[in-house]
């Protein structure tokens, strides 16, 4: 028994939610997000409430029951307040700059990294050493971040490259004379 999944869905104030078969969509402040369930999870709709439940108690409906749970709760939360990703950029030389929407990375090579964000995910930069990446899509901005942190991710020896301001690198230890 999943107890993720068994905890219906509050539906936050100022977010109106629709259920129509498996289709779950989400209107807020910040826009609309739609999430379509598996043919092995039913939706219901009651007292400003999402419920999910399996449709049989075959293992592959359990293992997607709390999952669908989860994402419809992260479509109310994006829908109200968003999503956010931060970078930092570590190493001499190494910074970040808007250029139009699209993000210019100089990180050491021979040329400027240029990076193109889709469409609903907003990019920002602060300080030359810090990127900010928002969006309402969850997966979407993280996607985002991991394809900027791929450009050159951190290495042990310095800590030089591009990691997540919640990243913690562990160090490796230089050669011995």
């Amino acid at each position: 028994m999943s107890r993720i999944g068994k905890k219906p869905v509050p539906v936050p104030a100022g977010i109106t939610a629709t259920v129509d078969g498996q289709k779950v969509t989400a209107k807020g402040p910040k826009g609309e997000l739609i999430f379509v369930a598996n043919d092995e999870i039913k939706l219901g709709l009651e007292d400003n409430a999402v419920s999910v439940t399996p449709v049989n108690d075959s293992k592959d409906a359990r293992s997607k029951w709390g999952m669908s749970r989860t994402m419809i709760e992260n479509i109310f939360k994006g829908v109200k307040d968003g999503y956010e990703r931060k970078l930092e950029i570590n190493g001499v030389g190494y910074r970040a700059a808007l250029q139009g929407k699209n993000l210019q990375l100089q990180l050491g090579f021979s040329h400027d990294v240029v990076y193109e964000p889709p469409q609903g995910i907003t990019i920002a930069v602060p300080k030359p050493t810090e990127i900010v990446v928002t969006g309402i899509n969850k997966q979407q901005v993280g996607q985002v971040a991991a394809e900027i942190r791929e450009y050159r991710g951190p290495e042990p020896y310095k800590g030089k490259g591009v990691k997540y301001a919640e990243e913690r690198i562990v160090r490796k230890e230089g050669k011995k004379k």
